[in-house]
């Protein structure tokens, strides 16, 4: 048995990608389980993860959130590896596993440090990271650690062929409503695309976060706001062009996700981004903060003839299938598992 474990109250990137491995783990014959180190839906309200967890039919369960408690479950379950995600999860995870006897791999996907006290925290799950084997997200992650580490991108299903279909007239945020993701830059987007008259797009946010309530009162009227989606794969057929206009990033799964179903990704040229976005072939970037040229850019989607978008589904498609496949990445993670001698 395989643990994926984390500290999780709603859904993100990292939750999503851990969905991903686990049923990609269980396909191949590895049973896996998801496994959140507390129940926080008397203090947070609902997850939105966990029915997903369940339609997708893959198990999960939650502990009691100590360290004790931690200990325990691996003693009496002995998974024959522990696959932490996230600091709180990291820093528990691995010295419950040291004194249980349980082999550790931890992947790192936040791109920056956050501020006190996270940023402490995350500081520490760096460096207790050396009780386990390493994985990042990206190269600018791996950078950052004090211990070696294998850089492995999140990654995606794929479909057999690509899309074809024309892309709706739809500007898309999809991820958490705080400062990193810099949701208040895609609304001032939104705000200056309805003053300047230019070719119609409608602009959805689906997330939430610290900023949602402020983003709210300030933009209603340009933005629609929807909260967190429970399927995304009934959101993504929606979506025009996936707008990122990150401060700090790794490689972020809705940016593979998008390009998986050949939706162009306008973007900052930050962490692991510049990877999944090809200038004016999947997608385009600009530089962190910068609306006039993230408008540019805008005009060069809006002004997109049929033939042309047509090419930029196909570049999208072709470039998630060949960069961030389940194919490609899924025996990476498999080898780290069997280096840290967890299979």
């Amino acid at each position: 048995m395989i643990w994926q474990f984390i500290d999780s109250s709603s859904v993100g990137g990292a939750e999503r990608h851990i969905a991903t491995l686990a049923d990609g783990l269980r396909r191949r014959g590895h049973p896996t389980e998801i496994v959140l180190l507390a129940d926080h839906t008397k203090t947070h309200g609902p997850n939105a993860w966990l029915p997903q967890l369940a339609d997708a039919g893959l198990p999960f369960r939650h502990l009691d959130g100590s360290l004790l408690g931690i200990h325990r479950a691996l003693r009496a379950t002995r998974p024959a590896l522990l696959h932490t995600h996230g600091y709180k999860a990291g820093i528990f995870g691995r010295a419950a596993a040291r004194t249980a006897g349980v082999r550790v791999v931890s992947t790192f996907h936040s791109g920056a440090r956050g501020p006190f006290p996270v940023g402490a925290y995350e500081w520490l799950d760096d460096w207790s990271s050396a009780l386990g084997a390493r994985i990042a997200v990206s190269a600018a992650i791996a950078a950052r650690l004090p211990y070696k580490s294998t850089v492995i991108p999140s990654y995606v299903q794929t479909s057999a062929v690509p899309p074809s279909a024309p892309l709706p007239p739809l500007a898309a945020f999809v991820g958490r409503l705080s400062p990193e993701k810099a949701p208040d830059l895609f609304c001032q987007l939104a705000a200056r695309a309805q003053g300047a008259g230019a070719t119609p797009l409608s602009w959805h946010v689906w997330g939430d976060g610290p900023m949602r309530r402020d983003l709210e009162e300030k933009y209603a009227g340009a933005v629609t706001f929807h909260g967190i989606a429970t399927r995304m794969d009934d959101v993504w057929p929606q979506v025009g062009v996936l707008v990122m206009p990150s401060h700090f990033e790794g490689v972020p799964l809705a940016a593979l996700e998008a390009a998986a179903r050949g939706i162009p990704v306008l973007a900052s040229r930050v962490g692991g981004l510049p990877s999944v976005v090809a200038e004016g072939a999947t997608g385009w970037l600009f530089p962190v903060g910068d609306l006039v040229a993230a408008d540019a850019a805008l005009a060069a989607y809006r002004d997109a003839s049929a033939r042309d978008v047509k090419k930029l589904r196909h570049a999208c498609w072709q470039k998630a299938s060949e960069e961030f496949s389940e194919a490609r990445w899924l025996p990476e993670v498999l080898s780290v598992y069997r280096t840290a001698g967890g299979i």
